[in-house]
Formats: structure tokens, sequence, C-alpha cells
């Protein structure tokens, strides 16, 4: 018997039709003898040329589940492939989840004979992948649907009419991305007959009606975790759960001007452990990986800021370094939500609930993975409590963890930090304005109401000295109350403690300068001599207010027009700033 309870006691050696020895020998090397529910159902169907949906918690081993019947389908060929002649394509959404799988497959591929593999990831020179291909070839393709597509559209030495598997990794994040073109177009190019195999932990309708148009009669493989119920009339009833079984999931209920305090008092009080948390934005793990560092009581913590907006080396160095830690803490966006295998995470802290409720799931799935313990804490806002309900209706039960009446406070440390340095000032300030725009694209906006943030708290929660002059601040009536703004401030000497970005910016400011001064004056319009021509009254108070108010609409009307604009992609973000005139947030 197995003693892992997140394995069968089926064995890899056991699976009808058998694994070839080769692919055994690699199986025990790896130290992997047992298979996981997922594997032991999908591995014998794969192997007899069944296409396959599957849908199994995060953290069940998916990985394998398709790169072995793959290494033994591409064994069973008939002859040798040609160099250019391309046996298999496994498709996942990220460069870090392809480079993932293009490692775990390695060992099995060597098993092959004559079967090169290729990684084909942004990041890279598209050109330098080309030149590759034409001179060495390549027979499996693993990478992201938008290089491949890439690559197909570059390259004529490639020859897909033997493929004989397809494999579509996190399959609904995919979709959610906007891959969805592209993987219509790269599977146009393949053959009918192959086989597919469509992999998630969640299948959304997306997911169905790809699988009907790529797949042919597919068998569905589903595969729960078991977890008790929390209701204590119903302690020994088990349930159907999409979070791994040995994963302790909590919600921490506090005020947004709270949030830092109670972060800093977790991280204290698990110092040892190996933590991933995660924001909304790119913005926030900019400002956050800046300041989390100058706070007093995390000295000496090892954080590593990770996003999608890095370049593709330092994510890749920055995951690297995490990974080979043994505690240490992850500041990152939803980048590194899916399917990573990071060995060792002990916690999952999810500063900012996602956008989309199905990450949900993929987040805190990073942890208590192949049947080991772990903890994932949620921070909710007053307002955002009826999420719990929400998510325990979709079979993921939370607990309430209590708030820290100890935490020290880190905010006045934070806004000091700001008084400093002009690089986290501004830092702050982008992390905010991100954040609320980010808020307002909630999937779930009957939940998360951007209308009642109170930004007042929001503000002090993140350090910063004043509120910016965004159109959400001034267009409607959000709650600042619990700011106070800093006193005594000049902004514009706040200085950069880099050197020499100070220099620049005193450069910028003296041009900025000399132009003003060379611009000619306006001037005044002469008065009208004929006083009697000219009839000026007085507005009344009403008067005045309703023209406010009509200048106020046309404001909002225009910002409307160019905020739909920006959603087609007629003007960048950058012009949206210009026009708005939210570029200058002071």
């Amino acid at each position: 018997m197995n003693p892992n309870r997140a394995l069968t006691d089926t064995r890899f050696s056991d699976l009808n039709p058998n694994l070839s020895e080769p692919v055994l020998e690699a199986l025990t090397n790896s130290g992997f003898d047992y298979c996981t529910p997922v594997q032991a159902a999908t591995i014998p169907l794969l192997c007899s040329y069944k296409d396959v949906t599957v849908d199994a918690a995060t953290g069940s081993g998916k990985t394998l589940a398709f790169v072995v019947p793959l290494v033994e389908i591409l064994r069973r060929a008939s002859s040798p492939p040609k160099p250019h002649q391309v046996m298999g394509i496994i498709l996942s959404p990220t460069r870090e989840l392809s480079s993932q799988i293009y490692n775990v497959a390695q060992p099995f591929i060597e098993t092959l004979s004559n079967v090169s593999s290729m990684l084909l990831v942004g990041g890279v020179d598209v050109k330098a992948d080309v030149k590759k291909i034409e001179e060495e070839g390549a027979n499996l393709l693993i990478g992201t649907p938008g290089r491949l597509f890439d690559i197909m559209e570059r390259v004529d030495v490639l020859d897909f009419r033997n493929l004989e598997v397809l494999i579509l990794d996190e399959a609904d994040r995919l979709l959610d991305m906007g891959f969805q073109k592209q993987i219509t177009s790269i599977i146009s190019r393949l053959p009918k007959l192959r086989r597919t195999g469509l992999f998630s932990a969640t299948q959304t309708e997306a997911v169905e009606e790809l699988s009907k148009a790529g797949l042919r009669n597919p068998v569905r493989v589903e595969v729960r975790a078991e977890t008790k119920s929390l209701n204590e009339a119903e302690s020994l009833q088990l349930s159907s759960s999409k979070t791994p079984s040995g994963l302790q999931l909590e919600y921490l209920e506090c005020e947004a001007d709270k949030k830092p305090s109670q972060l800093v008092d977790l991280l204290i009080k698990n110092k040892t452990k190996k933590i991933i948390i995660y924001f909304m934005t790119c913005a926030c793990v900019d400002y956050w990986g800046v300041v989390l560092p100058r706070l007093s009581a995390l000295k000496g913590f090892s954080l590593i800021p990770l996003h999608g907006k890095m370049k593709q080396s330092a994510r890749e160095k920055a995951l690297a370094l995490f990974t080979s830690l043994t505690n240490g803490i992850l500041l990152c966006t939803d980048v590194a939500a899916r399917g990573l295998d990071i060995p060792g995470v002990d916690c999952i802290v999810q500063y900012d609930p996602p956008q989309d409720p199905n990450v949900f799931v993929h987040r805190v799935g990073r942890t208590a993975r192949l049947g080991r313990e772990g903890s994932a804490i949620v921070f909710l806002l007053p307002k955002e409590e009826a999420y719990v309900e929400f998510l325990r209706i979709r079979r993921i039960p939370l607990q309430e963890r209590k708030i820290a009446d100890d935490a020290p406070d880190v905010v006045p440390e934070i806004r000091s930090a700001a008084k400093k340095d002009r690089d986290v000032m501004e830092k702050g300030l982008r992390a905010f304005v991100s954040f609320i725009r980010a808020y307002k694209e909630h999937h779930c906006s009957y939940i998360f109401r951007w209308k009642e943030l109170e930004i007042g708290k929001l503000g002090m929660g993140h350090g910063l000295l004043q509120l910016p002059a965004m159109p959400e601040v001034k267009h409607y009536s959000l709650s600042t109350v619990g700011f106070t703004p800093a006193e005594d401030i000049k902004w514009e000497e706040i200085k950069f403690k880099d050197k020499s970005r100070e220099k620049q910016r005193k450069k910028n400011l003296l041009i900025k300068k000399e132009k003003k001064q060379q611009e000619p004056k306006a001037q005044k319009p002469k008065k009208n001599l004929n006083a009697a021509s000219t009839v000026t009254r007085k507005r009344t108070g009403k008067q005045r207010q309703a023209a406010q108010t009509a200048e106020d609409e046309d404001d909002m009307a225009r910002e409307y027009r160019l905020l739909k604009k920006l959603k087609k992609g007629a003007i960048d973000e950058n012009e949206f700033a210009k026009l708005t005139g939210t570029e200058d947030l002071l």
C-alpha cells in the first residue's frame, strides 16, 4: 500500500497498455513509482488513442498525465521522424509554465532516439527561433500559442501532416488570455486524425466549445479532492471540493488602512516559511516590492517581486531564486497563479482577491500539492464579506481568521519612506491608481463594488502622502474618510534616492522652467470702453451650480468616450492619461 494519500495504489508499471521500460526507468529515476488519480485515469486513455478532457484539482500531477503518453505514442511511430516533421505540440498560457513543462518532459524525451524538442516562448528573439528551426528542425514543440502561431506564420519548412498528439494545458486560461484566435488558427493547420487532450482545473463553457471543435468523442476525466465539511452538523460527511485535501483555507476581514500591518504581522509570525503573496496589478507588485524591504520589521526577509511586465530574463531569475529558497516571499500577480510547481510552498496570501474568481483555485493550488499540507489566506474588506458565501457555493469553503490586535502599525513608516524617496512616492501613486482601475473590472462586481470603495482608508493603506486627482476620485463621491494628507510637504522637493534619477529629474525640471519662460505671455483682452453697450449680470448661486453640473457632466461624457476608445485600442494608456489629465497625478 502506498502511504501518500494523494497517490493511488496503482504503480506506473501496472498501467494497461504497459509503459515501455525506458519510460518506467525515467519515472523511477525522477522519484515516481505510484500514480496520482489523474495519471492513473488519463495515461491509459491517451495511450489507447482516446481524446480526453481532464478536469482535476490543481497540484494533482497533470503534467506527467500528458507527457508520459505523448512520449509512448511517439515511440510507437513506424519510423523515426525527419528533422522538420512535427509529431507533438504542447501549449500552455505562460512562459513560466511552458518552461516548466519542457524541463519535466526532457528526461522522457531523451528516451526517444532521433526526436528533438524545442521551447517556443516570448522574451526570446523570434528570429533566433526561426533560424534554429530552419537549420535543425524540431519534432516536439512546447510553448505559448502566441509564439507558436508566429513561428507557423514565418516558417514554411515544418511539416504537421503526421502530427500525433496536441495537448492544451490550462485550457480555460488559454482562452481567458485571448489566445482563442491563435489556437483556432493552429488547430486548423493540424490533421484531424490525431490525439487531443484538454487539461484544466476548471472546465468552462469556452473549453466545452473548444472540445467540440478540436476533439473526436472525447472521454471526460474528472478528479476531485475530498474534504471534510465545515458544517458541524455534517462534520463526518465528505463533500466534493475544488481545492487540495491538505489545504487549510481562511479569510481575514479588515479595513484597507489596516491591511499592510496585518500582512507584516502574518509574515513575521511565519518567518521560517515559504510564502507567495498575490496582488491585483503589476504596479502593486512593483510598489510593495520596494516598500516591504524598507520596513524595519522585515529586515533580513527574502522578498522577490515577479510580474508579467518584467523582462523575461528577470522573470526567470526571480522564479529560479524563489524556487531555490527554503524560506522566502514571492510577491506576484497571476502570472504565477497557474500550473507552476514551486517546491515547498507553505502558505498563499491573497492580499487582493483575483479579478476572475476561477483564478482563486489556481492561486491556492500553489501549496498543498501532491498530498502535502499547506495554508491559504485571502484578505477581504468588510464590504466584500459576501465573497465568502460566493466561494462556499462554488465548493471552496473558507474559515474566518481573527484579526491580530497586536500587529505593528507600519503605515507611518511607509509614509516616511515616501517622503525620503520619490521612487516610493511615485510607485505608491501608480499602485493606488492601478488598483482602483483593476477593481472596476472585477468579474464579481456585485460583491466588489468600486463605487463603494473607501479611498481615504485605501490611500492610507498605500501609505500615500496625498490622494491623486484621478477622474474616479474627482467625479464620484467616494469616501475620503480616514485619510490624513501629509503637511508641510513641497512635492517638487521630494528627491529620488537614486542619484542618477535625481540628476535627470532636476534636468527635466530646468527644461520645463526654461520652456515656460520662453512662452509669450497671453495678452489680456482690452476692456470695452463703451460701458453702456456691455450688460453685466451677476450669477445667482443656483445658476453657478447648474453651470458647474453641466460642465461636470460634459467632462464625464468625454472621459467615458475616451475610455471606450482605450478599450477598443484606438488610443493607448499614455494617450488616455494625457487626454484625461491624469499623467501627472499630483
